[in-house]
């Protein structure tokens, strides 16, 4: 070699970012059905257009390499278009969840510095309110200076619409180079002192944990099709459908809404569906469905997540599907996002358990001086390997405690057993897991202290058949004869914070429990008002 490649054209010739990848797919296989949704069929060649036209459109208002781009929409082919758009400009994309109300999504704006966001019509009255009154996006983002619309612009003064910029006639190669190492998103995860916390995941993130699913699950083939069901603000959504993307299969998106087991199943068997993944009850839906319905599907694995499943349930999945593979899978936003899985082979012999580590992921159980537990011992569970995040967006000091002895620190407490199978017993962080939601007790109790009878207030988590855990606020009055209402403060939470957060019950105590450090005991808590049936003081 008698000269040296310019270091730009190497970082072109390995790109492996996933805007590069739809590029690659889509010569080899312009005419193959890539996206489904409702009556809405889009191929490879297709979808590469669009996103090319996107990306120029969004380049010549202002989106350049690292700019953040906000991705506030409910689940549709445009919504996957827009982040690979992004993606394809090598800046980051900022998915926001779309049941979120004006202040916190005007806090994810202001903290990341947004400049661009893309906006169903329905919720772009949510980002005029955004603009107008959110100090944290005039200050710190001024600019979310450009406002697509994906329908009518009407609502946001100065918007464009998100037609006009796709149909417009450049579809010259994107400029720029993607490194592997650039940020590709910064997804938001619900705080643990009262404010969310930004998550960076890097390409090179994205695409090792692609590569995990694609060997621990078997997807290799074109004729592999996702049925896309979760919400793509979510990691597990949007990484679901990054597989088959890599394989050249396809995908159908169901639009966000209303769970509907009927239409899953009819939708499953017409188009050929090989995987998909449904939270517990939803599995319990399905099956039913399928029984009832004789409905034949082509699915060669099957998965669920997000919250426990009961085991009756899983026992009729494996019933109902008796030759389909089912895994389980855990892990967390940070970690790109799974870290571990359970099959169901192991599900009866291993009940309770989360699996084992997956593929580049390698864990440990330790002690608060991060030294190895004893097999059985409860300690916090840390990762190490390619899938970890490259840090929370502008927090040093909670990256420092993130990282300590240069392992990610999750969080989770759990115990190991002998075979290397991890149970997870407790949290480290507060937080209640609701129909797949995380729902951080701090955030809420500070919504609930703010309020003009609370004097002090902690939630809890209560067992739901629905949701798996449904959360309970526990109030102590700033006057014990005329404590605020329930109705009254699960109004004043829903005004404040995303739906999925308000308390779905309150109690009324005379005070807190406290340790010695002065910080509440949950557990007495939990054991004095944690069932359903609880009666209120």
């Amino acid at each position: 070699m008698t000269s040296a490649a310019p270091a730009a054209g190497m970082a072109a010739a390995r790109n492996m970012a996933h805007g590069e990848q739809l590029s690659r797919i889509a010569r080899k296989y312009p005419g193959r059905t890539a996206y489904i949704s409702g009556d809405t069929i889009r191929t490879f060649g297709e979808v590469d257009r669009r996103v090319t036209r996107l990306a120029n459109a969004l380049a010549v208002r202002g989106l350049h390499h690292g700019d953040r781009l906000a991705v506030l929409m409910t689940n549709s082919i445009e919504m996957l278009e827009t982040i690979l758009a992004g993606w394809r400009l090598g800046a980051i994309v900022v998915p926001v969840n779309f049941r979120l109300v004006a202040d916190e999504v005007g806090f994810i704006l202001g903290d990341c510095g947004a400049s661009v966001i893309v906006v169903d019509e329905s919720l772009s009255p949510l980002v005029a309110a955004v603009r107008e009154t959110s100090p944290a996006v005039r200050e710190t983002s001024p600019a979310v200076r450009v406002v697509v619309v994906l329908g009518e612009p009407a609502a946001v003064a100065g918007a464009e619409r998100y037609r006009d910029l796709v149909e417009t006639p450049d579809e010259s190669p994107v400029n720029g180079t993607v490194d592997e190492e650039d940020a590709a998103l910064i997804m938001y995860t619900s705080g643990t002192t009262g404010r969310p916390k930004g998550a960076v995941l890097s390409h090179f993130n994205l695409l090792m944990s692609t590569l995990n699913s694609m060997v621990t699950q078997g997807i290799v083939g074109y004729d592999d099709v996702w049925y896309g069901n979760l919400p793509l603000f979510h990691i597990g959504g949007l990484t679901g459908i990054l597989p088959y993307l890599m394989g050249g299969g396809s995908a159908v998106i169901v639009p966000s809404g209303n769970f509907d087991s009927a239409r899953a199943v009819e939708e499953m068997e017409r188009f050929g569906v090989t995987g998909c993944v449904f939270v517990g009850m939803q599995w319990d839906d399905i099956c039913n469905q399928v029984r009832a319905s004789g409905a034949r599907l082509a699915l060669r694995r099957a998965a669920w997540g997000a919250a426990n499943t009961p085991v009756e349930v899983l026992k009729k999945i494996g019933d109902v599907l008796p030759a389909v593979p089912i895994y389980s899978f855990f892990g967390q936003t940070e970690m790109s996002p799974v870290t571990c899985v359970l099959h169901a082979e192991d599900s009866d012999r291993k009940r309770g358990s989360v699996g084992r580590p997956i593929m580049n992921v390698e864990a440990r159980v330790v002690d608060d001086d991060g030294k190895d537990v004893g097999v059985g011992e409860v300690g916090e569970i840390v990762y190490r390997g390619p899938t970890v995040m490259q840090g929370y967006w502008h927090m040093p000091e909670a990256n420092e405690a993130a990282f300590a002895d240069g392992w990610f620190h999750s969080g989770d407490l759990c115990r190991m057993d002998e075979d290397g199978y991890l149970y997870v017993v407790d949290r480290k962080t507060d937080m209640i897991i609701s129909g797949g939601e995380n729902i951080y007790c701090p955030e809420v109790e500070a919504v609930l202290r703010a309020h003009p009878g609370v004097v002090d207030a902690a939630l809890i988590g209560l067992p739901d058949a629905k949701w798996g855990e449904t959360p309970r606020a526990v109030i102590v009055p700033v006057d014990p004869d005329d404590p605020p209402g329930e109705a009254d403060l699960i109004a004043w939470c829903k005004e404040r914070l995303a739906s999925y957060k308000k308390p779905t019950s309150v109690v009324v105590t005379d005070a807190l429990p406290l340790n010695s450090a002065g910080k509440v005991r949950k557990p007495d808590l939990r054991q004095r008002f944690g069932q359903p049936t609880d009666a209120r003081r």
